[in-house]
């Protein structure tokens, strides 16, 4: 199957990807190194029906004892309080330092989990099993965890990598159909930063076809795993490289009520303004960003930015990110697709020009 190292000393993992993996989780567990015991397996309600049943299956016949926690789907289940409920089921459930977290869903459920283990008696391992486009693409991996307040994204959390990381893309067969295309913005995002041929490969798939290549699948993680072992705790400006887009989507995604809009279909927009950036700043041509957006536009993400949002909302959100540094904002711009450089030139006119530039077709 095709594999990934993440190769972070001590911290060190593997992520293996193969169709068919969630059934055998528990062999492979068990193969990998990971010691029997007691799992706490989090997952959303969505996810629980489909998959839970087999994972939990897959784990008792390998021997290990389980719980399982489920959460409301969506955006608002990465809240502290969330956190609390499940981290007191888990003690009346009789877990302890020696149990371990399996994170079994998307995005939020792997970053609600990973800061649970990262918490939960201070510290526990945890695996992450990733059910959707973006989680197996990107937020799997890295060890980034946490939730969200009102004042953003992820401005609670800790860095606490996970053990294993096991991708089936056969689960991406269960995701309804804007789930399933939001999570190709991460893609496209690591093609425009790292790997220019790969916008040619994601051109070629059919948007309809829930049968992803495992090999692209890795190909994604490998360039994310890259990235972390050169700058894990995103202190040397290179870790900052994966937020290509994510400025402005991510002011975009708190600007609304949690969940209204998914986290890929606010990166879409964010990519389309880094890129409008990216040509007045950095000599990108717009035929070269006009690629970017064709394949945005493929798998049927949002490139217009609706009048209801504001840019002061927005303004509002952006102020709170962690990608401002003393004040100053470090924007990821291109110089060419497969080519991305941090910027700390972008000022806040530039910002409201790249915002405003959403609000207008194609």
């Amino acid at each position: 199957m095709p594999s990934v190292h993440v190769n972070l000393s001590d911290r060190s993992y593997d992520v293996l990807v193969e169709p068919g993996l969630l059934k055998s989780a528990g062999k492979t567990l068990v193969d990998s190194g990971i010691d029997l015991g007691r799992v706490a397996v989090i997952t959303d309600e969505n996810v629980a029906q489909f998959h839970a049943a087999d994972l939990l299956s897959s784990l008792k016949s390998a021997g290990f004892e389980t719980t399982l926690h489920i959460v409301p789907a969506g955006e608002g289940s990465k809240s502290m309080s969330q956190v609390e409920s499940v981290c007191r089921e888990m003690i009346r459930g009789g877990h302890d330092r020696k149990s371990k977290v399996i994170a079994l869903g998307g995005g939020v459920v792997g970053d609600l989990a990973g800061f649970i283990a990262a918490i939960f008696y201070r510290g526990i391992p945890f695996v992450q099993i990733p059910t959707t486009i973006v989680s197996q693409v990107d937020s799997s991996v890295g060890g980034k965890t946490g939730v969200n307040v009102a004042e953003g994204k992820n401005l609670l959390g800790a860095f606490h990598q996970p053990v294993l990381v096991l991708v089936d893309p056969q689960t991406l067969r269960t995701l309804p159909d804007r789930e399933f295309h939001e999570g190709f913005a991460e893609a496209i995002k690591h093609a425009a930063i790292r790997d220019e041929s790969m916008l040619a490969d994601l051109a070629a798939l059919d948007p309809s076809d829930r049968d992803v290549p495992a090999d692209l699948i890795a190909r994604n993680i490998a360039i994310k795993a890259r990235i972390v072992e050169a700058d894990e705790f995103e202190t040397k400006g290179i870790r900052a490289l994966l937020n290509f887009g994510h400025t402005i989507g991510h002011g975009i995604e708190a600007a609304v009520p949690y969940g209204e809009m998914l986290h890929g279909e606010a990166i879409s927009l964010g990519l389309r303004a880094a890129l409008f950036l990216s040509e007045r700043k950095t000599g990108l041509r717009p035929e070269q960003s006009a690629k970017v957006l064709k394949l945005l536009e493929k798998f049927h993400l949002p490139l217009v930015l609706s009048l209801s949002i504001t840019t002061d909302t927005i303004f509002q959100k952006l102020s709170t990110d962690k990608k401002f540094s003393a004040g100053k904002i470090r924007f990821v711009l291109l110089d060419a697709p497969g080519s991305a450089t941090l910027s700390s030139e972008i000022s806040a006119d530039d910002l409201r020009q790249a915002i405003e530039h959403l609000r207008t077709t194609l």
